[in-house]
């Protein structure tokens, strides 16, 4: 290279130079940085202390636990008397404190939504400091089950008293479509595709089951995941509680209220194919109807990796069932101790393990799908209920109360 002129006319050429060199070196160093590791989780909504666990989903650690009621005492201070007196009626219906419905983690792993149950809202945290994002009220009185969008930008929750599903904008908690349900909106689960949203509706937890025909509206509502407009509806007798769906959109397994095992349906022709009965406990044989917790004598499902087997949640028999299909045939259980409560089946990432939450006990069961047989127990908080898997960024695991 030539370069004319005297040293002092050289010298800025030099320096501008060398800086584009040692930003050039900077930005290719920074371009090759690996991007930060993510760590296969189950988050685990602790519903009675507002709190959600993560469960390190190979090891099975207890890797701490998010806040996510760290505003309570505001919101309550800030309630009018009207609203304060249908919060109560509410938490009374309910069966107490329950301020976690449901938990999803961000596809970053940085951020954590939560649907605040009895606080009839929404909000998100990051993960790493615990600080709020934002806050969303949704229309009614109380938040249920929430499914995130498979891309991460859409947070649907149950509005439950108001018999609607509400989509948030998960950047801002913006409300920005909502579809009608059934009575009472239950379990939100998005189409292996993600091009659909089905709602499963309960009716009314709080009339005898001998009013089952005022309980309202029993059914799943199938809705376009981008414009919300309903596409199908399916009616039931009895409100349909936590359910698989098979990836090609044909089957659903599904517990209904008061039922002591599962049903198979046809989604295409709008039957039941199956109703299959499971055993009952002495202790859960010994119960009236009306004394099963919210109308469900079995509450918790979920299908393996394989899509060959079900896991499913025996609530007032303290069992976990693993069932073969697709002959629907029982390959064995896990007993628990009486009143443990299973109350939610989760299968975790790599999809040969099923996580079922024992509300009662405040621990997680962990129960091999090919052994049926439980391979670890977790403690966790207070009354654990709805599990999700996701994957957390490890360098926010530094925000986690120990």
């Amino acid at each position: 290279m030539c370069m004319k002129g005297s040293p002092m006319t050289r010298l800025p050429a030099l320096l501008a130079l060398t800086l584009t060199l040692a930003l050039g070196s900077v930005t290719a160093s920074a371009a090759e940085e690996p991007p930060t590791a993510l760590r296969d989780v189950v988050v685990v909504g602790n519903s009675a202390d507002g709190t959600v666990s993560f469960i390190d989903a190979r090891t099975y650690e207890n890797l701490g636990s998010l806040d996510v009621v760290p505003d309570l005492d505001a919101i309550l201070a800030g309630m009018d008397p009207i609203r304060r007196a249908a919060y109560e009626i509410v938490r009374q219906q309910a069966g107490g404190d329950k301020f976690v419905d449901d938990a999803h983690l961000s596809p970053d792993g940085r951020t954590l939504y939560v649907s605040r149950g009895n606080l009839g809202d929404a909000a998100a945290y990051d993960i790493a400091t615990g600080r709020q994002l934002w806050r969303t009220h949704l229309d009614g009185l109380k938040a249920d089950h929430a499914a995130l969008s498979p891309d991460g930008r859409t947070f649907v929750v149950s509005a439950i008293t108001a018999a609607k599903a509400q989509a948030l904008d998960t950047a801002t908690g913006r409300v920005t479509g909502e579809f009608a349900t059934g009575t009472y909106p239950h379990e939100n689960m998005y189409s292996a595709d993600g091009s659909r949203i089905y709602n499963m509706s309960i009716g009314i937890t709080s009339f005898p089951k001998a009013l089952n025909a005022l309980k309202g509206t029993k059914q799943v509502t199938v809705a376009d995941a981008t414009t919300w407009k309903v596409l199908r509806t399916y009616a039931f007798d009895k409100g349909v509680r936590p359910a698989v769906i098979t990836p090609d959109g044909r089957t659903m397994y599904a517990q209904l209220s008061y039922l002591n095992g599962f049903i198979e349906y046809d989604l295409d022709a709008g039957r039941t194919v199956r109703t299959v009965q499971m055993p009952f406990s002495a202790a859960g044989a010994a119960l009236k109807a009306d004394d099963y917790p919210q109308n469900s004598a079995h509450h918790g499902m979920a299908m393996n990796g394989a899509n060959d087997k079900l896991c499913m949640a025996g609530t007032i028999d303290d069992y976990t069932a693993v069932v073969s299909r697709p002959g629907l045939t029982t390959d064995g259980f896990v007993h628990y101790e009486q009143g443990a409560l299973p109350y939610w089946s989760l299968t975790g990432p790599g999809g040969d393990h099923c996580f079922v939450t024992l509300s009662n006990r405040d621990e997680v069961s962990v129960v091999d799908y090919r052994t049926a047989k439980e391979v670890a127990r977790v403690k966790v908080g207070d009354f654990p209920q709805r599990e999700r898997a996701g994957k957390v960024a490890a360098d926010a695991l530094s925000g986690l109360d120990r």
